[in-house]
């Protein structure tokens, strides 16, 4: 088994999201819609929204965004970053969410992705959503409704990042990474091609 590596069970990402879930809503900040980042960010997502539902209230309604890096289209986020550009491939339609969710203004918004690596991806996520939501505020005059982000990964990198997320959320802990790992190349269990095999590893290194 090689040593730069990790391998996740499905298992360990279903007691991640279960753990982050409590401490949420420990602290009243049940969201009213869920942002996945599309690739790593959509199981974790359907799995917290399962372990955040609360008796009579309705499902919390997924979207999805789908973000790349610039000459790494197709990669997943173990992949260095260094001087690439984060493009939209998928975006939320503001236009329908005004028609059949009354937009995202004064929402409580969790984005969810598998892994803060260098942080890119995730600033470019929060920085743009922050933007249109602030540009609807001023054309549906709404602009008294606070909006607040949130964001859930399984796994933030221990390493320098090459963004920053909002003072705001860092300090008031709306940052919620389940845990924190080396610099190491994460394995999940829906990029592996033979789930027996990857789940045996997974549990060797106790990440069952």
């Amino acid at each position: 088994m090689s040593d730069d590596k990790m391998y996740i069970s499905y298992n360990n990402i279903h007691k991640l999201c279960q753990q982050v879930a409590k401490q949420v809503l420990e602290r009243d900040e049940r969201p009213d819609v869920i942002i996945a980042i599309t690739g790593g960010g959509m199981i974790p997502a359907r799995i917290i929204r399962s372990f955040l539902k609360v008796p009579g209230q309705k499902n919390i309604p997924i979207q999805a965004i789908g973000l790349s890096l610039y000459e790494d289209m197709g990669l997943d986020n173990n992949v260095d970053k260094i001087g690439k550009e984060v493009i939209r491939t998928q975006w939320l339609d503001f236009g329908a969410l005004d028609q059949h969710f009354d937009s995202l203004i004064g929402k409580k918004i969790l984005i969810v992705d598998e892994v803060d690596d260098t942080r890119t991806t995730l600033h470019y996520a929060v920085t743009e959503l922050e933007k249109e939501v602030e540009e609807q505020q001023k054309r549906l005059n709404r602009l008294d409704e606070k909006t607040m982000f949130s964001i859930f990964v399984l796994h933030n990198k221990d390493k320098k990042k090459r963004a920053e997320l909002p003072a705001e959320m860092m300090e008031s802990g709306r940052y919620l990474a389940a845990t924190t790992v080396p610099d190491k190349w994460l394995c999940y269990p829906w990029e592996a091609q033979d789930i027996e095999e990857h789940t045996v590893l997974a549990k060797a290194q106790g990440n069952d």
